[in-house]
């Protein structure tokens, strides 16, 4: 048996010579120590005496070692928080990510309509729509992804939140019916299948399918853009979070798509993160 202490020193020894994930050995310990336990980073401060059971030890031990191997913590604890949402995530689902979060401040900022129709594409956990559903109750939010045991998770997520938002199964637009959107959201698959950062760090873990498209990363942007004006109403919104550097090729895909008013809006970093543009019904 060892005390809350002992753990939080020997998970962060055990993390700490992976370069990997050295510089969150000390929140990665804190996290997992409180999952064990099922108390908070204040409780384990105030009671570092507090004994472990050796069975929580062990099991302690089983996700320390998943850690050390590059697992991500939002996987071993099965939840990741978004947009203060406290979020269930599994393999099937991308890990929502900070970065994600200005999708959420740009549509909020950019849609007047409060009683607004918004469709979320890949939707995953479903953090974009139940983040804008938390903030704009009166909006009529929807949810799609391909995949159906990515849907049965954001369903949780709903229910759990008890935030009504709609999910359906649909490859892109395959299975909308005939409906127009104040805003079409999405943060796709955008990475090159040769991009060396695949084998890297937390991505190693999460779903190729919703990480990778064809055409250098444009792909899966490039259809959304095509079929999207037949889903947005005239001065609806189109939106897309995309890697850093394809802020411009973005753009490119609007103007072939007769977007109007599109722009790149850089993240917290002074990354391309974000580009939108209006669909004016082709003029």
């Amino acid at each position: 048996m060892i005390t809350v202490k002992q753990a939080l020193q020997q998970s962060v020894d055990a993390f700490l010579p992976n370069r990997d994930i050295a510089d969150t050995a000390h929140m990665d310990a804190n996290i997992l120590v409180g999952h064990c336990l099922q108390k908070t980073r204040t409780w384990l401060m105030t009671w570092p005496e507090f004994v472990l059971t050796d069975e929580l030890v062990g099991e302690l031990d089983g996700y320390v070692a998943r850690r050390v191997k590059g697992e991500p913590v939002a996987y071993i604890v099965g939840e990741q928080e978004f947009w203060s949402l406290p979020l269930k995530v599994n393999r099937f689902t991308l890990i929502p990510r900070p970065e994600t979060e200005l999708l959420v401040e740009l549509a909020l900022e950019r849609i007047s309509n409060k009683n607004a129709t918004v469709l979320d594409l890949g939707t995953g956990s479903g953090a974009i729509p139940l983040a804008l559903k938390s903030e704009c109750p009166d909006w009529q939010v929807a949810g799609l992804d391909f995949s159906q045991n990515a849907l049965d998770v954001a369903k949780e997520n709903a229910e759990k939140l008890q935030l009504a938002v709609s999910f359906t199964q649909s490859d892109w637009f395959e299975n909308v019916p005939e409906q127009r959107f104040d805003l079409v959201i999405s943060n796709p698959p955008y990475i090159d299948g040769s991009d060396k950062h695949l084998s890297e760090g937390d991505v190693r873990f999460e779903p190729d399918t919703a990480l990778v498209a064809d055409e250098q990363g444009y792909g899966d942007i490039r259809r959304v853009s095509c079929q999207a004006s037949r889903y947005l109403m005239n001065g609806g919104l189109l939106m897309f979070e995309h890697g850093f550097e394809q802020g411009s090729g973005v753009r490119r895909i609007l103007q072939d798509n007769q977007f109007v008013g599109i722009e790149t809006i850089k993240d917290l970093a002074g990354l391309d993160r974000v580009t939108l543009g209006y669909w004016r019904g082709g003029v």
